[in-house]
C-alpha cells in the first residue's frame, strides 16, 4: 500500500482532492468489512458513506500513531451498531422525465434540439445503470440544480453525506462512460 501519509495531512488541510484520494484507497476495504457484517449491498454502502463523511468530519482528531484504515473500519463498525439499534429506510423518488424538457432551450434549432436530446438521452443511460440512491443525488443536483444543503434537507441525510454521495455517484458515472464502448 502507498504511503498516504501525506493524503492524510492534506485532507486535514482541508484540501479535497486529499480527501478523494483517501476515498478511492479505502472505500473497498470499509464497504466489503460493511457488506460481510450486514449481508446487504445497499446497507453496506450507506454505512460506508457515513463512515466517510464522518471520517472527513473528524479527520483533525486523527492520530498518525494509529492506521488510517483501522481508524475509519472502528468509525465504521461504530455506524453501523447505532443503525442497527435504529432501523430507518430511505426510498428513491425517481424524477419525472418532463423536467428534463425544460433543459432544451427554446431558442436552439431543430438540429441542436435533437443533438441535445441525443447527448441527454445517452447521459440517462448511464445514470439508469447507477444504484438508485447514486442517481437519485445526480438528478437533484444537476438537473434540479438543488445545493449540497437544498439536497441533505430534501432527502433528511447529514450534508456530509450528501457530498460523499455525489463525489461517489460522479466518480461511478464518469468511470461508466469512458469504459463503455461509442456505440451505445
Amino acid at each position: 500500500m502507498p504511503d498516504y501519509t501525506k493524503y492524510i495531512q492534506e485532507a486535514k488541510a482541508g484540501q479535497e482532492q486529499a480527501f478523494k484520494y483517501l476515498l478511492d484507497l479505502f472505500w473497498r476495504d470499509v464497504y466489503r468489512f460493511q457488506l460481510k457484517r450486514t449481508g446487504n449491498e445497499y446497507e453496506a454502502e450507506e454505512i460506508t458513506i457515513q463512515t466517510f463523511s464522518k471520517a472527513f468530519e473528524k479527520i483533525n482528531t486523527f492520530k498518525e500513531s494509529y492506521n488510517f484504515k483501522t481508524w475509519l473500519i472502528a468509525i465504521s463498525k461504530n455506524i453501523q451498531i447505532d443503525l442497527s439499534r435504529v432501523k430507518s429506510a430511505t426510498t428513491a423518488n425517481l424524477i419525472d422525465f418532463k423536467e428534463y424538457e425544460a433543459l432544451i432551450d427554446e431558442n436552439d434549432t431543430a438540429e441542436d434540439q435533437i443533438i441535445k436530446e441525443q447527448n441527454l438521452n445517452i447521459l440517462l443511460h448511464y445514470l439508469k445503470q447507477l444504484k438508485p440512491h447514486y442517481e437519485q443525488v445526480i438528478r437533484l443536483r444537476y438537473f434540479r440544480e438543488m445545493s449540497y444543503k437544498e439536497i441533505a434537507q430534501y432527502l433528511d441525510e447529514p450534508l456530509g453525506n450528501i457530498k460523499v454521495k455525489i463525489l461517489r455517484a460522479k466518480k461511478m458515472l464518469a468511470d461508466k462512460i469512458k469504459n463503455t464502448p461509442k456505440s451505445v
